[in-house]
């Protein structure tokens, strides 16, 4: 099988980056022939020789997509069985579908999650929101989100070709292992303002009272972006320049250290339009970590029934402190959490397991795309 993937950008941080990484490289252990077609940030990173990466020049972003001029072109000159784009980035998601109608191709579109935003940025949601969404999900031949419990109102029109496929995570790269103390709390996010629904802001407020109880309480926080500096400063308003360390961005094989070497791993989402399924808590639980996340994270209907952590509401900065309190004073129930995260990921969450899932989906589009 020939196949396609069109995200806007490629690397191994992000959700939406990652989600394509991974699940290109799964694919291509099933045997398939895998090529991504992206912006030309993919060369900050060393790509798998499993996938064929072509990228191209962008003349600048708009809100959070890449502007590839050469995209159109690009896409009519490849030779593929289904393509699969993802939102939220339009760009690319809407030149994907243009190409696959041309050459009467099936689109696979995953929906990680609504497109949103900020002044003129929201206005330009806003407009496309209500003009080419529309005919993008009308077109494709399936739309696959992560979260059952949070399928966006837009997607409700289209509920028959809708198909609910988990994230998943690299569990032979991502696993339990001795590491030195690295801090008691990780974090970790692209620091801009699009990703500033993460929660980070939430997460300093509640580490002060935290370190009411633990004075000597330690975050680590990873990623970098244009907010950094921004974080840095509230850290040192609210007293807490000794309690935060600030990362930058982590390689892969410093992000394996870190988790392992933290007691828990937090993600405090604030919004459900927003927020994918959560890869990062994904990858802390399979480094045998617990978690604690907002409910409107994907993974955290199976965090409660398992075990693998405690969920708190967005904003809750009291239950977020009480929490995270909890985990670093007890660490007993801290190696059960840990233990449950673990067992969890395995059972269900592999990018096998996912692969497996897509794969089918696609011999079953391509099918009726040939009838």
């Amino acid at each position: 099988m020939k196949i396609l993937h069109t995200p806007v950008r490629l690397y191994a941080t992000g959700g939406v980056e990652n989600y394509v990484l991974n699940l290109t490289r799964s694919l291509a252990d099933l045997g398939h022939e895998v090529k991504v077609i992206c912006s030309e940030s993919a060369r900050d990173m060393d790509c798998d020789a499993r996938i064929s990466v072509r990228t191209l020049g962008s003349i600048g972003r708009i809100a959070n997509t890449n502007i590839t001029l050469g995209l159109p072109l690009a896409l009519s000159r490849e030779n593929f069985d289904v393509m699969h784009t993802h939102l939220p980035t339009p760009w690319s998601a809407d030149w994907s579908l243009l190409a696959c109608l041309a050459k009467k191709k099936p689109l696979i579109l995953t929906y990680h999650n609504d497109i949103v935003g900020e002044g003129m940025a929201g206005h330009l949601a806003r407009l496309y929101n209500a003009s080419a969404l529309n005919l993008l999900l009308k077109r494709s031949a399936r739309i696959l989100v992560a979260r059952p419990r949070h399928v966006s109102d837009r997607l409700e029109p289209f509920m028959d070709k809708v198909e609910f496929v988990p994230v998943g995570v690299d569990t032979q790269f991502f696993y339990p292992l001795q590491q030195q103390y690295e801090g008691d709390i990780f974090f970790l996010s692209v620091l801009d303002a699009f990703h500033s629904y993460k929660g980070l802001d939430v997460l300093l407020q509640s580490l002060k009272a935290v370190k009411e109880q633990i004075p000597d309480v330690k975050l680590v926080v990873g990623g970098g972006g244009e907010l950094l500096d921004h974080y840095r400063q509230s850290a040192r308003d609210l007293g807490l320049e000794r309690n935060v360390r600030f990362e930058g961005r982590i390689s892969q094989e410093r992000l394996l250290q870190i988790y392992n070497g933290c007691k828990l791993f937090v993600l405090p989402s604030l919004s459900a339009q927003q927020e994918g399924f959560g890869i990062v808590p994904l990858e802390a639980m399979a480094c045998g970590r617990p978690v604690v996340v907002t409910d409107i994270v994907g993974v955290a209907e199976d965090v409660a029934k398992s075990g693998a952590g405690i969920v708190v509401r967005p904003e809750d900065h009291d239950s977020l402190a009480r929490a995270m309190v909890s985990i670093i004073a007890d660490e007993r129930s801290a190696a059960r959490m840990g233990r449950a995260g673990r067992d969890l990921v395995m059972e269900k969450y592999s990018w096998k397991t996912v692969a497996l899932q897509v794969e089918r989906i696609y011999r079953e589009v391509i099918k009726n795309a040939q009838d």
